[in-house]
């Protein structure tokens, strides 16, 4: 049997579950990886579950995940992995997303306030109302929060633009349909209803995500990556010290002094997430007023719906009414011809043997007796409501 080289094997062994990652590093530099799966858990400290959001192949909703050692994000094109230091992200050629790469790398490598500035100058981003209520100060956000809200921004941008192609679609759309009931216009209609939902459904669940981490400050505490980088190493150097300065002979008090210390700094480092909160807060009012739109357009859709829908009622009814009136007038009909039929028969009466004036005088009786016959009927299913 013929067996493949262990070259060939081994190529074939490390190229399962690889792929080519984006990578950018906290100074805003960017360049390509080919990563194993296994390396990428090793790296950030993910479980394989956390990377099937992340998968492309794979439908998942919007998700914001905090962990020891990463933020896993999927919000609309974004699909990253941020640490405390760079930002992983799949290789694609989405035009979404690479000119978020590029808002990315000027976001992360540059100071908040430099950012706060430059953002300020921009009177058409759409993005104005998360920055004005994101709090400027001297101090710096972390690169993780950075690459956290330039992610947000992106996702918010994204989400915002279609929304505002659908409403300048929509509302012309549906007055259009109030005026003039065609097949044309109804399929427009039905097509924008669809984008509707399927907009309205992304944008709860962004909404829903921000809101669940701002209802929850362990999972904001879990995204202070930086912080908690920083205070283990506090805390390896304080074992080191301890264990250097405690006493052979007092173990047991070198134990109580290192459980003290240890305690005072995790105390010391615990994250003050009003930060995040402020910027998630932010962020989330810009999704509710979106969500507030698009809920608008909806019953904008609805009212309007409701409207058709009384308008083909209004034209059954005088369909009903027409029917009402011409089975009546074929009742009328229908006894002026019996009168026809009853003269016609082939039998000797005195009428027959007169003078031709009583020939007019019959058939213009019968024909007045029908229409006085219709008028009454008429008359009678008005005052009864019936026609």
């Amino acid at each position: 049997m013929e067996g493949h080289p262990p070259a060939a094997a081994a190529a074939r062994r490390k190229g399962i579950g690889t792929r080519v990652w984006l990578v950018v590093s906290e100074s805003g530099e960017s360049h390509m990886e080919e990563v194993g799966k296994h390396s990428i858990m090793r790296r950030t400290g993910l479980p394989g579950r956390d990377l099937r959001v992340l998968d492309p192949m794979l439908s998942y909703p919007s998700t914001i995940l905090g962990r020891e050692r990463a933020i896993v994000l999927n919000l609309e094109h974004i699909k990253a992995i941020i640490t405390a230091k760079e930002v992983l992200m799949i290789n694609s050629t989405n035009p979404l997303l690479v000119n978020f790469i590029h808002h990315l790398q000027e976001h992360v490598s540059s100071p908040r306030d430099s950012a706060q500035q430059e953002k300020n100058a921009e009177n058409d981003s759409p993005s104005n109302m998360a920055q004005t209520l994101v709090p400027a100060g001297s101090k710096s956000l972390p690169f993780e929060f950075r690459a956290l809200e330039a992610c947000l921004e992106s996702a918010c941008r994204c989400l915002e633009s279609e929304t505002q192609t659908l409403e300048q679609e929509a509302y012309p759309a549906l007055d259009e349909l109030t005026s003039k009931i065609s097949t044309l216009n109804l399929e427009r209609v039905r097509q924008i209803k669809s984008r509707l939902v399927a907009i309205s459904g992304r944008v709860q669940k962004v909404r829903d995500e921000l809101e669940h981490l701002l209802d929850d400050d362990n999972d904001m505490a879990e995204m202070y990556l930086t912080e908690k980088l920083v205070g283990h190493s506090m805390e390896h150097t304080s074992r080191e010290e301890v264990y250097d300065e405690a006493p052979e002979d007092g173990k047991e008090s070198g134990q109580d002094s290192e459980s003290e210390h240890n305690s005072a700094i995790l105390t010391a480092i615990k994250p003050n997430i009003e930060e995040l909160e402020m910027l998630l807060e932010a962020y989330f009012a810009q999704i509710d007023g979106i969500s507030q739109k698009l809920f608008h357009m909806s019953e904008y859709v609805d009212d309007t719906e409701d409207f058709i829908n009384i308008m083909l009622d209004e034209k059954q009814n005088q369909l009903l009414q027409m029917g009402v009136m011409l089975s009546t007038a074929n009742m009328i009909l229908n006894a002026g011809i019996v009168v026809v039929g009853l003269f016609g028969m082939n039998i000797s009466i005195s009428l027959f043997e007169g003078k031709p004036i009583q020939f007019w005088e019959t058939t213009f009786g019968t024909v007045g007796g029908c229409v006085a016959l219709y008028l009454i009927a008429i008359g009678w299913g008005r005052k009864k409501k019936l026609v």
